[in-house]
């Protein structure tokens, strides 16, 4: 049970974050970005399996492998297709959708939702396969609420950040987990049975249950056996300016995070370039990890403008700052 989460791409190319989470019962699969080659690391049954593809923002270098998720799923229909991102992703996705010629679709079946979200709203339209996507069909457009997704197991929250453009930074937790203390059970000399199933429902507290001839209240079961355990998180974070107020803002936001995948496009000495670009340095990424008091801190979307001894170096320039800042394992760099 839990977030696994895998960087996609190379040091120095198009990168993306691939994450499943395991509730136990079942295992939902997210996608942030999705860049030129990001998709080759994952089997094809794993990209068919996809919930969730949110876009930070839609520059070339987010959005560049778009072509082979689309082509793995246009015709799905075992599972709803969603897209998320910014304002004026819904028009930028028709285009990618439109990019193809379709003469053969007209008995073929495939619903696309995208969601653009606003600074105040949240605007889902829906494209249809058996139209060539050609028609934009309103589905709800809704004051922006605090998760653009909450499911039973975990929620997903976007922060609308600068970059020249909006672009979305993104929270994903877990909810708590409750789980019955076996320990507890047994010093209470309850036998485990059906009722136990009781105290996860979300019953009346007040209703009695009956164990063993002896009479309980939900409620007071709940507080002698059952253990709530924090959920686990991750953060993604690309392409924005990072300042000062931004640092502390969006610390907050993001206060207790387990891990936070953040770009590492500049070393600090760049500092002006990045701030020229609306980016980031390491170091600056390890501030906001630390005003975070994050677990973790990965870095990734390193610029091609550095070689590897570059890159170690910013990574040192971040680890005097977080030191458990990290560039993710598989790259082998160190």
């Amino acid at each position: 049970m839990g977030i696994a989460f895998e960087i996609l791409g190379e040091p120095g190319r198009d990168n993306a974050l691939f994450l499943r989470i395991d509730s136990g019962q079942s295992v939902d699969r997210l996608l942030f970005d999705c860049g030129d080659g990001c998709l080759g690391g994952l089997s094809f049954s794993e990209i068919q399996s996809i919930d969730h593809l949110f876009f930070s923002h839609l520059h070339m270098d987010h959005i560049g492998g778009f072509d082979q998720f689309f082509r793995s799923l246009f015709d799905r229909t075992s599972k709803p297709n969603r897209i998320w991102g910014p304002a004026n992703t819904s028009a930028i996705l028709q285009h990618r959708f439109q990019g193809f010629l379709w003469n053969l679709h007209s008995e073929m079946n495939g619903s696309w939702t995208v969601t653009d979200v606003t600074e105040s709203d949240s605007i889902s339209k829906r494209f249809e396969l058996a139209e060539a996507f050609a028609v934009v069909h309103d589905v709800a457009r809704q004051t922006r609420p605090k998760f653009v997704v909450e499911t039973m197991v975990y929620t997903v929250e976007a922060h609308i950040m600068d970059h020249r453009t909006p672009t979305l930074a993104y929270a994903v937790r877990e909810k708590p987990r409750s789980n019955i203390d076996q320990k507890r059970v047994s010093e209470m000399g309850l036998k485990p049975g059906a009722w136990m199933k009781r105290l996860k429902d979300p019953s009346d507290p007040s209703e009695a249950v009956i164990i063993d001839d002896r009479t309980f209240s939900i409620a007071e079961l709940r507080s002698r056996l059952v253990v709530e355990t924090p959920g686990d998180s991750i953060a993604y974070l690309t392409d924005f300016l990072l300042d000062d107020d931004t640092i502390t803002r969006l610390g907050n936001l993001l206060e207790g995070c387990g891990t936070i995948v953040c770009e590492g496009q500049y070393r600090h000495s760049d500092l002006e370039l990045a701030q020229k670009n609306f980016h980031m340095t390491t170091m600056l990424s390890a501030r906001l990890a630390l005003q975070s008091k994050a677990k973790k801190l990965v870095l990734f979307h390193l610029s091609d403008r550095y070689n590897a001894q570059e890159w170690l170096e910013m990574l040192a320039e971040a680890k005097q700052i977080f030191p458990a800042a990290s560039f993710p394992s598989h790259w082998q760099l160190s």
